[in-house]
């Protein structure tokens, strides 16, 4: 499945050091700052990202080929490039939110 990342948390709480995406409607934080791996994410109203992502932590894994590792899964945020360097997409696993993310 590739090698765990980083945990994500839906909050409404501001954050310090939020970033902001635009396109998302949506603050986070940076995983690899926080001593746990953990990405906080805190959505603005009308954010058009899926409502499992929205409303549910996550568990995010770095793979070496996006596509291959999502045949067969019940995506819910196909393969998008998010920068220059990386793509990432989000499935469902039994009630279970996966993100999963590749260098490019």
């Amino acid at each position: 499945m590739g090698t765990f990342h980083h945990f994500g948390v839906p909050t409404n709480v501001k954050q310090e050091n939020e970033s902001y995406m635009e396109g998302a409607k949506l603050f986070l934080t940076d995983p690899e700052a926080h001593r746990f791996r953990i990405e906080f994410l805190r959505f603005e109203d009308g954010s058009p990202m899926h409502p499992d992502i929205i409303n549910n932590p996550h568990a995010a894994f770095m793979v070496e080929n996006l596509e291959a590792e999502l045949e067969g899964k019940n995506i819910i945020m196909e393969p998008t490039e998010i920068s220059d360097t990386l793509k990432i997409a989000f499935f469902n696993e039994d009630g279970a939110v996966i993100e999963l993310m590749q260098t490019m």
